[in-house]
């Protein structure tokens, strides 16, 4: 797997801002598979997509604290990550606060909203928290690659690019779903919503690697964040979700899958 890193550093370059580039552009392009999947398999059934997600949150779960949380600790020292892990958790809950919580990855439609039948109204402002959610949602992932490419340790910044970008694959799937159960239109459209909501991972992978190569002292901080935020989303909106439909069995058993393939592209690239 070494040749796999050669070769990504032979095609992004030496400098750790260009690689956030390319890295968000590679978990992007995943979230883009998933998202076009919805095109061949039009109704994928709750139980697929609580087996995909609870995978998703395996590795998700596994990649914050190995290309994060222990990276951080080793570059500046356990307090500096452990304030950034408060922070990225304090973040995602405030913007939780500022957008009305949904459960919308899989059902495109808020609880509220299927109590009093479905409004048009009601399934206009499902869809605007929709978009606003899945955003959010994805901002910590490519925060999280852009900083790890910012660090320096290409090799765990590269594990970490392909774990998030083969867990996109299910989330692209799913908020794909989602964006068609919102009435977002036809398949195609859902597919394109799924893509459009995985495009704020670029933008951010290039912010976070150009923060902590500009202030270094920034780094063990930026990991903390980025892992804090992802397992805030992991701990409150996937898990609940997977487990909401009377599948928490096949969830769990996606989950541990996730943990393993994440452990195994660790040691792989180590």
């Amino acid at each position: 797997m070494s040749g796999f890193v050669d070769a990504f550093v032979r095609l992004a370059g030496p400098h750790p801002v260009v690689q956030g580039l390319v890295g968000g552009l590679v978990i992007t392009a995943f979230n883009l598979v998933g998202a076009l999947v919805i095109v061949v398999w039009r109704r994928p059934s709750p139980r697929s997509l609580d087996a995909a997600l609870g995978f998703a949150a395996g590795v998700m779960l596994t990649a914050s604290f190995t290309s994060l949380i222990l990276p951080g600790i080793e570059a500046g020292g356990l307090w500096p990550v452990v304030v950034g892990m408060v922070l990225g958790a304090i973040a995602l809950d405030r913007a939780d606060v500022w957008v009305p919580h949904v459960h919308v990855l899989v059902t495109g439609r808020r609880r509220s909203d299927a109590a009093a039948g479905g409004s048009l109204d009601g399934r206009f402002l499902s869809v605007i928290l929709f978009i606003v959610a899945i955003t959010l949602h994805n901002m910590p992932e490519g925060l999280a690659v852009g900083v790890a490419f910012g660090g320096g340790a290409v090799k765990d910044a590269v594990a970490l690019m392909l774990a998030i970008g083969i867990q996109n694959v299910p989330e692209g799937l799913a908020v794909a779903v989602a964006a068609r159960n919102a009435g977002m239109g036809s398949t195609w459209y859902a597919a394109l919503t799924g893509i459009r909501a995985g495009l704020v991972e670029v933008p951010l992978a290039v912010f976070g690697a150009w923060a902590v190569t500009t202030a270094a002292p920034l780094l063990p901080y930026a990991m903390g964040f980025a892992a804090g935020a992802m397992l805030f989303v992991v701990s409150d909106e996937i898990i609940p979700e997977t487990h909401a439909r009377g599948f928490e069995r096949i969830a769990t058993i996606g989950t541990m899958l996730g943990i393993v393939v994440m452990l195994v592209l660790d040691v792989a690239l180590g």
